[in-house]
């Protein structure tokens, strides 16, 4: 019933651009809390940045800091991740995911999940 769809990734050479979505469906997203996370080969998840309910307060990881911009739309029912000057490392699978929860609940403590997304796989790679 609660379900979260990515889209948006694929294969950029270094220092380009990707813009990936989050679509849901079977519940509206104007209550959670919404992340983005990524997992590399060989790695744990980890967060990316988070958006609180209604966009006024918003979380990145320090590895991302100035090159990634999280947004939402809740009338369009979708979240979005802004990724520019993508480099290597950046390769990994991001998921979306919801929570009613707070911001740093979610992205800090990654407490409070209550849906994923399936995963989108971005590849930076010349």
């Amino acid at each position: 019933q609660l379900q979260l769809v990515e889209s948006g990734g694929g294969l950029v050479q270094p220092g380009g651009s990707l813009r990936l979505s989050c679509a849901a469906s079977g519940f509206t997203l104007d209550y959670y809390v919404m992340g983005w996370f990524r997992q590399a080969p060989g790695k744990e998840r980890e967060a990316v940045s988070c958006i609180s309910s209604l966009g006024g307060s918003t979380n990145y990881a320090d590895s991302v800091k100035g090159r990634f911009t999280i947004s939402r739309d809740n009338a369009k029912n979708t979240v979005y991740l802004q990724m520019n000057n993508l480099k290597p490392e950046d390769t990994a699978i991001y998921y979306c995911a919801a929570g009613r929860t707070t911001v740093q609940h979610l992205c800090v403590m990654a407490m409070g999940v209550a849906s994923w997304g399936q995963g989108t796989q971005v590849t930076v790679s010349s």
